[in-house]
This record gives C-alpha cells, structure tokens and sequence, in this order.
C-alpha cells in the first residue's frame, strides 16, 4: 500500500470514531445537567464569612468604609494565611517619618544639630557665556 493511501483510510477512520462518539452522546439525555454543587445545600448552612465577603463585594466603594466588611476581610485573610487566632497577629505598626516635626525641631537650642528642613546650600543659577 502507498503511504498516501494509508494516510486517507486513517483519517476517514478517525472521522467515523468521532462522528460516532458525538452521536452516541447527543443522543444520551442527562439526569441532572450540570447542577452546582451548592443547589443541594440549603442557604443557612452555607458559610456566613462568604455570605459576607459577597455583600462587601456588592457595596462598591462604601466597603473599605463599613466596620463588618473589614472585619470580614481580617477574617477571610487570618482563613487564608492559616492563623488560629487573631492574638498571634502582629500589632499594627504606627507610621514613621522621615523628617522631624517643625514643633520638634523648633524645641532644640540654637545652634545644636542641623535644621533638615532648610536647604543645604544656595546655589545660583548659571549664566550663558558671552562670545
């Protein structure tokens, strides 16, 4: 047999198979079409948190505002990172600054450390030169 003619019997017979098997499987009726897996459930043994998070995801912008979306979110990230308890969190840091406060600077004695707010030195713009 040429190899041509192996090539064509095995692609009709490639064609037949799956002509075939979508047949035998639009023919067959489902029992149930693709139900999810939460419609046997009913709604109050589903998760409150979720229930929760889904509200906060509704309000928009108001939610980074509301004190139980905010907690839900702590919840839902302490679930996530796989903290028993909200004691083993670390505390907030308080923010830090670079620079001192004016009141703090200005409560120093004359002449003790440098000012960091004033500046360094004045320099003067340079001039084109004459030709």
């Amino acid at each position: 047999m040429d190899g041509r003619i192996l090539a064509r019997l095995g692609a009709v017979v490639f064609i037949a198979v799956a002509l075939t098997v979508t047949a035998i499987e639009m023919s067959s009726k489902d029992e149930q079409p693709g139900a999810p897996a939460t419609r046997g459930r009913p709604l109050a043994s589903q998760d409150p948190l979720a229930a929760e998070l889904r509200r906060c995801s509704g309000i928009g912008e108001a939610g980074p505002r509301d004190p139980g979306c905010l907690k839900a979110w702590a919840d839902s990230r302490r679930r996530f990172l796989g903290q028993r308890d909200a004691a083993i969190a670390p505390a907030p840091v308080a923010p830090t600054t670079q620079f001192p406060n004016v009141a703090a600077s200005a409560d120093r004695k004359e002449g003790e450390g440098t000012d960091v707010t004033a500046p360094a030195m004045q320099v003067e713009p340079r001039r084109p030169e004459a030709r």
